[in-house]
């Protein structure tokens, strides 16, 4: 991951340099991804600025925008990177009572999987295995980047934003493909 990491990030920040004021919070989305290239790639502290100019980008548009789940998502991925567990979950909550499943079962799971995202990384493995094992019972579409592939077991593998679940047993079976 770490190659891939290191050759999206100047992609990113060329990109980033002059971003299209028509993208709304579509550039704080970007700033997030960046920040996630360079917190894989080992780049800490260039992460955290990243972060933080995401959350400037981004906060900004909740006012007008306080039921855009994306937004909100967003927002809550960008502060799990900062550090602020507390806001990170209470946006992830904010964003599935906006778009609940009962709702609309197309793009009701995508803020369950934000949820699991954020709960992996900010030390909430239980709430995270919850989220995952309901995701992995359920199809949808995967919320990141429009068209995504949902979790399966063999992404739940590979994606480095649950690697701190790895080592618990509940996320070893969820990640084990099953038998037919």
């Amino acid at each position: 991951m770490r190659s891939h990491s290191s050759q999206v990030i100047p992609r990113l920040k060329e990109i980033l340099a002059k971003p299209d004021p028509d993208w709304g919070y579509f550039t704080g989305e970007l700033r997030f991804w960046l920040g996630w290239a360079q917190e894989v790639a080992g780049e800490h502290a260039a992460a955290q600025e990243s972060w933080g100019m995401a959350r400037g980008d981004l906060e900004p548009f909740l006012k007008e925008q306080s039921k855009n789940y994306n937004l909100l998502y967003d927002l809550a991925l960008t502060d799990m990177g900062l550090g602020d567990k507390t806001s990170a979950l209470t946006l992830s909550q904010q964003a599935m009572a906006v778009m609940p499943i009962e709702k609309d079962a197309f793009d009701g799971p995508a803020p369950i999987e934000i949820l699991a995202r954020v709960a992996a990384q900010t030390g909430e493995p239980d709430r995270a295995i919850a989220a995952l094992q309901k995701l992995l019972s359920i199809p949808y579409e995967g919320p990141l980047g429009g068209g995504q592939a949902p979790l399966t077991p063999a992404l739940l593998r590979l994606d480095p934003m649950f690697d701190p679940l790895r080592n618990d047993p509940r996320f070893q079976k969820l990640s084990e493909e099953k038998q037919q």
